[in-house]
């Protein structure tokens, strides 16, 4: 294990089990936070919101993941050079006043803008999912972005709400995409034909899409996005046509991934693999624990069904559950009464 990662899991090992647990949520309240710390930028930084030195952040908000978000945008504060140069985009359905209350007050000092995405976007595209955490429209906001965002954005960061970052996110802004569209860690060794149907590897007209391309997985939970290259080679269009097709002859099981795979894999600007240490949820169906793959770690993602503060609220977290507790600013009862 990385040196630095052991010291973490050292003393978060000591945070989770002197952490309260959390009393139980009114229903249909969101969850309450503390006010995190103001994060300044150091003297090195230049002047904040300059165009040039802005950094863009995408991510989505609702009740459910509202938890994980919060951890995600405090550990990317928490680990930033220059935090106050960073913006987050946030796209949420439903409760948006709520939700915008919630990140002001819990982040005082934040830059950030909060977008409607209208469900009816994608309403009659979205097939049925192995999970049904798949299944939410807001997991299709990402195909999105560049309708949603301002023109002035060229160039995004998208961040599922199941992660923490930890080292500076100026690293990841200012990777070369070269030639591409969308940058993100690759997986080639992974089993490429188990995200699509037999009907679909049958079919010579689905797939020879992968026809002169050499496509490797990728997971869409971290990406870096050419807003611009987007919008002109109108990428949106296309992962809809594709979403329209699976209505029709079920050629994939997974949500919103295999269709960034069919117009995208093959064709993406590879990243270091310490930007995504993912799968720490375990699979879709049952969630168990995993390891950290080998190598360095700048960000880790429990994609999967385990999510670290259901388990940790549970109190059976898997070990790297604990990773993530120091980033959570959920407000928990006190164990003992004043009264």
């Amino acid at each position: 294990m990385p040196p630095n990662l052991r010291y973490l899991l050292t003393t978060a090992f000591f945070f989770v089990f002197a952490v309260h647990f959390p009393a139980t949520i009114i229903a249909g309240s969101l969850p309450e936070f503390g006010e995190a710390p103001a994060f300044r930028n150091g003297k090195e930084c230049s002047h904040p919101h300059h165009p040039s030195t802005t950094i863009h952040i995408a991510m989505t908000l609702d009740a459910t993941y509202l938890r994980g978000s919060v951890a995600g945008v405090f550990s990317v504060l928490q680990h930033a050079t220059c935090p106050e140069n960073v913006v987050f985009h946030f796209l949420a359905t439903h409760r948006r006043a709520e939700l915008r209350r919630t990140i002001f007050t819990t982040f005082p000092f934040l830059s950030f803008h909060l977008y409607h995405f209208n469900n009816d976007l994608v309403k009659g595209k979205i097939s049925t999912s192995i999970r049904r955490a798949l299944e939410s429209p807001l997991n299709y906001a990402r195909i999105y972005l560049a309708d949603l965002l301002p023109s002035t954005v060229s160039r995004i960061i998208y961040f599922d709400s199941d992660l923490i970052v930890v080292d500076d996110i100026s690293k990841l802004w200012t990777i070369n995409l070269n030639s591409h569209v969308l940058g993100a860690p690759e997986y080639c060794h992974a089993n490429f034909t188990t995200y699509f149907t037999p009907k679909f590897w049958s079919n010579p007209l689905f797939s020879t899409v992968f026809r002169n391309r050499n496509p490797c997985y990728f997971n869409t939970g971290v990406m870096v996005i050419d807003l611009e290259k987007w919008r002109g080679g109108r990428f949106t269009e296309k992962l809809e046509n594709w979403m329209r097709i699976q209505k029709r002859y079920r050629i994939y099981e997974l949500g919103s991934l295999p269709p960034f795979l069919l117009v995208f894999a093959g064709n993406v600007e590879g990243l270091e693999h310490r930007w995504n240490q993912h799968g720490l949820g375990g699979d879709n169906l049952e969630g168990l624990c995993r390891d950290l793959h080998a190598g360095p770690v700048s960000l880790l993602h429990w994609s999967g069904k385990g999510k670290p503060w259901l388990r940790l609220d549970s109190r059976k977290p898997c070990p790297l559950d604990s990773l993530w507790a120091p980033y959570d600013l959920f407000r928990h009862e006190p164990l003992f009464s004043d009264s």
